[in-house]
């Protein structure tokens, strides 16, 4: 499948009447993962919001070929899934509770979940390794499982377009690189185009496709990550102290003392 599964053009976002995103133009092609990076402030969460539909944004953003303005809220949420940064979990949830809510959108209003909603579910509890914690609160699970359920409940709603607003920042590296290389195997075994942002430079060069910098509401860089990790970028727009070191996968930024 080819094409674009976003295109943003000129997306201009006011909060509190202050410019949070001042004409971002960002196209994403079906099957990619890109990475937007930039600094506190830069805009990153807003534009993954807009992307999915959550602020007003009429005419500017089209998810595969579609003017999101044009999607009911049920067909968005066949065709984006959003896992935010903090995503609020009732108390004493269970997990197999909690995934399924990813089928809202095939529900009908006041009915109740189907066999094959179920059985959806279940695949993908199956397909995360989560099938023996169904049953648990998801308040008792670990960082890295815990994750792993917001993924699920992406994955249940069948939706083709990930949007991942730092994934891995509450995780310490082991479970960083269980949920980014789990991304990353179901991106590339079902088709999926991801978009994300991220903190950790280098974990943002070692899995995307493409990096979008952002800086002062603007796109200020995008390209491949050894085009957009450069030092003389980053000490820029940053204000960091960094060597850049070629990975096997993409370039690392190593943060030094100023002399």
């Amino acid at each position: 499948m080819t094409g674009a599964a976003v295109e943003v053009r000129d997306l201009r976002v006011e909060l509190g009447g202050r410019p949070i995103l001042a004409g971002v133009d960002l196209t994403v092609a079906v099957g990619e993962w890109v990475t937007v990076i930039g600094p506190n402030g830069a805009g990153k969460s807003t534009l993954l919001r807009a992307v999915g539909g959550l602020l007003a944004a009429p005419g500017v953003v089209s998810l595969f070929g579609t003017p999101i303005r044009s999607l009911r809220r049920r067909d968005r949420a066949r065709v984006v899934a959003t896992v935010a940064q903090s995503p609020v979990v009732p108390a004493g949830m269970s997990v197999l509770d909690y995934v399924l809510l990813g089928r809202t959108p095939y529900i009908p209003p006041l009915g109740r979940e189907s066999a094959a909603d179920l059985a959806a579910v279940h695949e993908v509890l199956d397909r995360l390794d989560l099938m023996d914690f169904d049953r648990r609160e998801l308040a008792t699970l670990s960082g890295g499982e815990r994750q792993r359920v917001f993924l699920a409940r992406a994955l249940a709603q069948g939706a083709t377009l990930l949007l991942l607003d730092e994934p891995t920042s509450a995780l310490d590296i082991g479970h960083q690189q269980e949920v980014l290389e789990l991304v990353d195997q179901l991106r590339r075994a079902h088709g999926l185009t991801v978009l994300a942002t991220m903190h950790d430079l280098s974990v943002a060069g070692e899995y995307a496709d493409r990096l979008v910098l952002l800086a002062d509401g603007r796109v200020a860089a995008a390209g491949p990550p050894q085009e957009v990790l450069t030092e003389e970028l980053l000490s820029r727009h940053y204000r960091a102290h960094v060597r850049i070191v070629q990975g096997d996968h993409g370039p690392l930024v190593v943060p030094i003392r100023p002399r």
